[in-house]
C-alpha cells in the first residue's frame, strides 16, 4: 500500500468491440487477474471496462473462455466488469477517472484523495491525439482537461498510466508536466501503430497486443518481488523486448520512474515458498494494430477457400 494510509486503486480498458479484436480484453482480463488476485489490490478498487463481446461471440469456439496466449489458461472467469456495451465510452471513462456520479452500469468510479495511488490500462486502437472507444473516441484535449482537474482537486498522490494504443504517444508528448505527479507509458510514439502479437490458427485472432504481452510477462516472471523492480526499470526491459514499435515515456520522470511498480501494480507479502514464474514464451507473429482487421478477413476468406476445395 502507498505510504501514509492511502490505497491502490486502478482503471482498466478495452476501448474495443468486435471478434477481430479480441486481443484487447484479452489483456485487460489478463492483468485483471494479476492485479486482484496475485498482487493483492482489493476488487472494490479496480474498475473495469471492456465491450464483453468476446467470451461468447459466434465465432468463438471456447464458449465462454478467453486466453491471452496460445494453449493459455482461461482469463474471463471470475472478471468483474463495471461497465460493459453501450456503456464503454470517453465520457463515462473521464467521469471514472473524475470519481463523478455515474447511473449505468456498477456506478464504481475512483472514490481517491490525495494520499491515493492511481493506474491506468488503456488497450485499443488509437489515431494522432485520440484513443479509440467502440462508437466514439477520446481526444487528447478532453484528457489533458481532466488530468489537470484530477490534480488541481488533490485526487491523487501519485498516477501512472500504461497505454497500448497506436500513436498513443500523442497522448501525452507536450502535455504531461513533472509537476503533475504523473507518468505515461505508451506501446509507441506519436507517429506509428503498436502491434498485434500471438497468432492463433485456431480461433483465427491475435490474443494479445506485443507491448502489453511483454510488460505482463515482465511482471510475472519477477513476482512476488514486484518491490524490487522500479518503473523506470521496467520502461526500460520492456522497450528492448518490443521491437515492433517504440515504446515511449512521458510525465513525471524524477519520482515515480524510481518508484518501485509494486507502488502502482500492488505486490503480496512474500513468502519463502513463492518462486518467481519462468518467463512464458509467446509466438511473435506481428502484425500493426490497422492492419489486424484486414488480415482477420484475408485469413476468414482462405479459411473459407479452403474449405469449399476440400468438399
Amino acid at each position: 500500500q502507498p505510504e501514509g494510509g492511502g490505497q491502490i486503486w486502478a482503471v482498466i480498458v478495452a476501448g474495443s468491440s468486435n471478434w477481430y479484436n479480441y486481443r484487447h480484453q484479452s489483456d485487460v482480463c489478463h492483468l485483471y487477474h494479476l492485479l486482484t488476485k496475485k498482487h493483492g489490490i482489493l476488487k472494490k478498487n479496480v474498475v473495469t471496462m471492456m465491450y464483453n463481446d468476446i467470451a461468447f461471440n459466434d465465432e468463438n469456439p471456447l464458449r465462454g473462455v478467453i486466453i491471452n496466449a496460445i494453449h493459455g489458461k482461461d482469463v474471463y472467469e471470475g472478471v468483474m466488469i463495471d461497465y460493459m456495451g453501450r456503456d464503454v465510452t470517453p465520457q463515462i471513462f473521464l467521469d471514472i477517472l473524475m470519481g463523478k456520479s455515474i447511473d449505468v452500469g456498477s456506478g464504481k468510479t475512483l472514490k481517491t484523495g490525495p494520499k491515493d495511488t492511481v493506474f491506468v490500462n488503456f488497450v485499443d486502437h488509437g489515431a494522432p491525439g485520440a484513443l479509440g472507444f467502440p462508437d466514439d473516441e477520446l481526444h487528447v484535449a478532453d484528457l489533458t482537461k481532466v488530468l489537470e482537474s484530477m490534480h488541481s482537486e488533490k485526487r491523487y498522490k501519485q498516477m501512472l498510466w500504461y497505454v497500448e494504443a497506436c500513436y498513443s504517444g500523442s497522448m501525452f508528448k507536450d502535455q504531461l508536466t513533472a509537476d503533475k505527479n504523473i507518468t505515461a507509458l505508451t506501446a509507441a510514439n506519436e507517429e506509428e501503430s503498436s502491434y498485434a502479437c500471438d497468432w492463433n490458427e485456431d480461433i483465427q485472432v491475435y490474443l494479445g497486443d506485443c507491448w502489453s504481452l511483454n510488460w505482463m510477462n515482465n511482471t510475472e516472471q519477477i513476482f512476488p518481488y514486484l518491490n524490487k523492480e522500479t518503473v523506470g526499470e521496467q520502461y526500460e526491459i520492456v522497450k528492448k523486448m518490443t521491437t515492433e514499435s517504440h515504446a515511449q515515456i512521458y510525465g513525471d520522470l524524477t519520482y515515480i520512474y524510481n518508484d518501485p511498480i509494486s507502488a502502482f501494480l500492488g505486490n503480496p507479502e512474500p513468502k519463502a515458498e513463492i518462486e518467481p514464474v519462468l518467463a512464458r514464451k509467446y509466438g511473435y507473429k506481428s502484425t500493426a494494430s490497422q492492419d489486424v482487421m484486414m488480415e482477420y478477413l484475408k485469413m476468414k476468406r482462405e479459411k473459407s477457400t479452403t474449405k469449399k476445395k476440400l468438399r
